[in-house]
């Protein structure tokens, strides 16, 4: 496939319209990346995407491309809403894993004596690793108005205050959401899950802003050299999981009932209007809603952490979201296609939703400047702020890359962490690492990772999202 890739401009490749494709792929990579991104079957599941019915102009990849499960992670691919399709495995199992970044009044002089400490309460205070469970058991009353209402039910219960939400994609609430279509294992799983961390790629990362890039919108989202900051990472935990296992299982039959040609079995779905499809989109909004819920009740514990590891009032530290981005989802949108509005469903996997300035969905606060758009990189490098840009707008439904994209699997990782001391090396960086296991930081080494500064660079350059500001990591907690 690799050698009949047609070359679009630097940061962006093609693989042509061919076979059952009824749109070319695009992949915006470097030429350098090419060899990287090809050495696994990623690009071959975009075009592969390409084949499904109702696909508007391109199925996409962003420079984090690697393989999934049917859609690639880091990939975007837009349907028409009328006679188009959704596909479970373009939204993920992890349904709504998101970053939230949070800004505080503190310099890095101040917190660095107390990294070790904050760190430590942090780990504490924030249930993480695999199956882990939180202090809220939730009752089924409880979960149903979580499921409906996302981060407001939190809020309302004291975990946080109002104006987070502003800050907030969807302000922490997706429409749509139906409980009574969530099987009971969907929900036995979620009532003991909310308000952790989990495990894998997950994590709450203390960091600093090391530069910043454009003055001007920093200062529009009030980051500043020096400042500390906190990004928390993670998804919708076991309930998310079996939403997605349940809608495969009817998606796979839904497929054949609707006569829908696969490439890979992964890729099953159905059409957007059929009862299938609502259905889907309807159950994905209730995990949403509970990964919003989620990252707002992490934010809460965050807050006391700091506040008890440095002996200062939450009021003195004033930790504000700057705002939140969901990376694995499925949204109804309006787009100009060739010209004229058209309604999509947009599926993004590993992507970031980048829209551009002045459009309504921003915040007043950002809407001249653009979306913000959040990349964390791994947990030895560095982390960025841009934001959204009318190119992104006109090429990619909107969209940009969601993080370093990974490059070596877990098991290799592990591999490669044997005989090796990764707490003692990070430390060596300057950067305080906590997890439940040693298994998962080396799963996690900074190696097994692209390096997020060249994936960034590719966006940048290709001008679908625009660099504002780069932070460095000083402790992380990871499940």
């Amino acid at each position: 496939m690799k050698h009949n890739v047609k070359k679009i401009h630097d940061y962006l490749f093609e693989i042509p319209q061919t076979g059952k494709m009824l749109v070319p792929a695009r992949l915006y990579v470097s030429e350098k990346m090419l060899d990287d991104v090809f050495s696994d079957n990623a690009p071959e599941q975009a075009a592969h995407v390409a084949w499904l019915p109702g696909i508007i102009n391109y199925s996409m990849a962003m420079p984090d491309i690697h393989w999934g499960y049917g859609f690639p992670i880091g990939g975007v691919a837009a349907f028409d809403y009328e006679t188009g399709v959704v596909s479970p495995g373009g939204v993920g199992y992890d349904i709504n894993c998101g970053v939230r970044l949070l800004k505080t009044d503190l310099t890095v002089d101040e917190v660095m004596p107390k990294m070790k400490p904050l760190v430590d309460q942090l780990f504490r205070d924030i249930p993480s690793g695999v199956g882990s469970t939180g202090s809220i058991k939730l009752t089924h009353k409880e979960e149903q108005h979580v499921l409906r209402n996302g981060a407001h039910w939190a809020v309302e219960q004291g975990f946080g205050i109002a104006k987070d939400l502003d800050k907030i994609e969807e302000n922490g609430t997706m429409p749509g959401a139906n409980p009574e279509l969530i099987s009971e294992h969907a929900l036995a799983r979620g009532k003991a899950q909310l308000g952790t961390l989990g495990s894998g790629n997950h994590f709450v990362e203390v960091g600093v802003v090391e530069q910043i890039y454009n003055p001007t919108v920093a200062d529009i989202l009030g980051l500043h050299k020096d400042q500390i900051t906190v990004i928390i990472h993670t998804g919708s935990r076991g309930f998310g999981h079996q939403v997605c296992d349940d809608a495969i299982r009817v998606m796979l039959r839904a497929s054949e009932k609707y006569g829908i040609t696969l490439p890979d079995r992964q890729l099953c779905c159905a059409p957007i209007q059929s009862p299938e499809g609502q259905n889907y989109l309807a159950q994905m909004a209730c995990a949403v809603n509970f990964a919003f819920t989620n990252r707002q009740m992490i934010t809460h514990w965050a807050r006391g952490a700091f506040s008890k590891a440095l002996g200062i009032s939450e009021r003195a530290i004033n930790m504000t979201v700057v705002y939140e981005v969901a990376h694995n989802i499925a949204k109804i949108e309006e787009h100009i296609v060739d010209g004229q509005k058209r309604k999509v469903c947009v599926h993004r996997k590993g992507a970031t939703r980048a829209f551009g300035p002045l459009h309504p969905a921003i915040p007043a606060d950002y809407r001249e400047i653009g979306q913000p758009v959040l990349i964390p990189g791994d947990m030895g490098r560095y982390s960025y702020v841009l934001v959204g840009t009318d190119q992104a707008m006109q090429e990619t439904f909107g969209s940009t890359c969601h993080g370093a994209g990974r490059v070596m699997s877990r098991t290799k990782a592990k591999k490669a962490g044997q005989g090796r001391d990764l707490r003692k090396e990070m430390a060596k960086r300057g950067i305080v690492v906590r997890a439940s296991s040693y298994a998962t930081i080396a799963e996690e080494m900074p190696e097994a990772y692209k390096d997020v500064s060249d994936v960034v660079d590719i966006v940048h350059n290709a001008g679908i999202s625009k660099k504002v500001a780069k932070l460095r990591p000083l402790g992380v907690i990871k499940g």
